[in-house]
């Protein structure tokens, strides 16, 4: 049911946004394309090429778009595909300098964006359209894609507070540019949209744990890890004592508290900006499962894809809260 639910609101979504009507192919590829990444238009459309990779590469992100007004889907499509392409590039690379030379073809087509000349990629086409339909501040692209970068570096964060800078910097960012194609520009909910990018950002870090660890990475806090006498080499063998539970706890805990600050002064951000906010009903999600789990990060549960998330988003919408 929440599956045929979810395809219902994709399609209607997407016709209602103009996504489903053929659009023309972007213009032939360049180097600088190239060396983003791109092999070619996937669907005859740079609205769809953004929409798909969205769909594929962040279907939490994907639903959360369709929820938005018409005027602004296309616009928080177009950004989170240029999320999905700076996310991705760190897990695509196996030399840093590769993952240099693309963050710079990102930083160089922002700033061509910015003077109307944005290069032949499908992803800078619609950030493009969705600059000069909104009026998006240039300096969130920017934090995004240097954070990015001072990312690319495989090591753990030292605190849990360099998590939560990445974490503004990247996810609260974001928030902040959708909030504009919404037309919100209020400082109750840009304090909102900093709390509730941090709990996302340390969510995203505790859902990527037993990937990363498969690949002999962990990038969790290491001042909580040291707290609780846990090693890089126990998440890496997939330990679940108790040390190692209280240090997901202590994480997840973090993000809890993000999500209840936000919320303490809901009342005073205004309606229209909560569309935004319904990230946080996976978030609210992936944290009850954990505490059903006991903070086994490595449950097989937690790595599942909720079937009802259409569902609880279509609730949240209809109740017009986050």
């Amino acid at each position: 049911m929440a599956g045929s639910m979810a395809g219902s609101m994709a399609r209607a979504a997407l016709r209602r946004g103009g996504i489903g009507r053929r659009l023309a192919r972007p213009p032939a590829l360049g180097g600088r394309a190239a060396a983003a990444g791109w092999s070619g238009p996937a669907a005859g459309g740079a609205v769809q090429y953004c929409a798909e990779l969205v769909r594929k590469r962040d279907y939490e992100g994907f639903l959360c778009s369709l929820l938005l007004p018409v005027e602004s889907r296309t616009s928080a499509f177009a950004l989170r595909a240029f999320n999905v392409e700076l996310a991705q590039i760190k897990d695509s690379i196996t030399q840093k300098t590769t993952g240099l030379m693309r963050m710079q073809f990102w930083r160089d087509a922002v700033e061509d964006i910015y003077s109307d000349n944005p290069p032949h990629q499908p992803v800078a086409t619609e950030l493009w359209r969705a600059v000069k339909r909104h009026n998006l501040t240039k300096m969130w692209f920017m934090k995004i894609i240097d954070e990015r970068e001072k990312n690319l570096d495989d090591r753990p964060y030292r605190n849990i507070q360099e998590l939560e800078t990445y974490a503004e910097n990247t996810q609260s960012a974001l928030l902040y540019l959708t909030l504009e194609t919404l037309g919100v520009r209020d400082i109750h909910a840009d304090h909102a949209a900093s709390h509730i990018g941090k709990a996302q950002g340390i969510v995203t870090c505790l859902r990527a744990t037993p990937y990363h660890c498969t690949r002999q990475k962990v990038f969790l806090p290491m001042d909580i890890c040291m707290l609780h006498g846990v090693s890089q080499e126990d998440f890496i063998r997939g330990k679940q004592e108790k040390n190692v539970r209280d240090v997901i706890y202590d994480i997840a805990s973090q993000a809890h508290i993000h999500l209840q600050h936000a919320r303490s002064f809901s009342k005073k951000v205004p309606v229209k900006a909560y569309p935004a906010f319904f990230c946080t009903v996976a978030l609210d999600a992936y944290l009850y499962n954990m505490r059903k789990v006991d903070f086994n990060i490595f449950h097989p549960s937690l790595q599942k894809k909720s079937t009802l998330l259409p569902l609880y988003l279509y609730i949240r919408s209809w109740k017009k809260t986050y």
